[in-house]
């Protein structure tokens, strides 16, 4: 599986600690991270967590990531960033359990943590336990047991209302303000990252057209 950090501007600064935690749980299960930054506070592409949902879209519906990990000083405004675009189903983090009951009941492939709010000591420690817990099964096992075929019938349905709900995603890039979406593709490493993974041709063309 390929997961990709991205973390918006009011957080940069815990970019690097996260990468490592993210790395240091996932790749031991034969994962590959990719961090999209932002790598600091510093940078010169500035990440707004509106910013940070166009990018991951762009990640997930062209199979350059298959999950992402994201959020923002609350975790709120990346999730609702994150769900208003198609093929992405994000789930708001903050505990291990959360986690778990997330994979296992609601088999997303985004997640959305508080970068800001109750991280204080310890709270790395939280994001390794959330991380080991996030990926310690293949996703949409059920919890309860007996509640397993439900939850798995009630993913399928909500995926095909979102197949409905949401036009495809070059459409919305084209419709989006330009600079918007360009400056949350202009990261350092995007470029690199997003082109030797990309699944999909057209939206590799549309992302060319718009950095050009």
């Amino acid at each position: 599986m390929k997961i990709a950090l991205i973390n918006e501007n009011s957080q940069a600064a815990k970019n690097g600690m996260a990468f490592g935690v993210l790395k240091k749980v996932t790749e031991p299960m034969g994962h590959e991270v990719f961090n999209y930054g932002m790598y600091s506070p510093e940078d010169s592409c500035q990440l707004t967590y509106v910013q940070n949902g166009i990018l991951a879209a762009v990640l997930l519906n062209s199979g350059a990531a298959d999950y992402v990990i994201t959020g923002c000083g609350t975790g709120e405004g990346a999730m609702l960033a994150c769900n208003a675009f198609p093929k992405v189903l994000c789930g708001h983090i903050t505990s291990p359990l959360d986690a778990y009951l997330f994979s296992q009941v609601n088999d997303g492939n985004c997640i959305a943590l508080p970068f800001a709010e109750n991280f204080g000591w310890g709270g790395e420690l939280n994001l390794e336990y959330i991380f080991e817990k996030l990926f310690c099964a293949p996703g949409g096992g059920g919890y309860p047991k007996e509640r397993v075929e439900p939850e798995q019938r009630n993913k399928k349905i909500l995926d095909s209302v979102k197949e409905i709900t949401h036009v495809d995603m070059v459409t919305i890039l084209k419709n989006l303000d330009r600079e918007l979406v360009k400056g949350a593709l202009s990261g350092e490493k995007f470029s690199e990252y997003f082109f030797a993974n990309c699944k999909c041709q057209e939206l590799a063309e549309c992302v060319k057209g718009i950095l050009a």
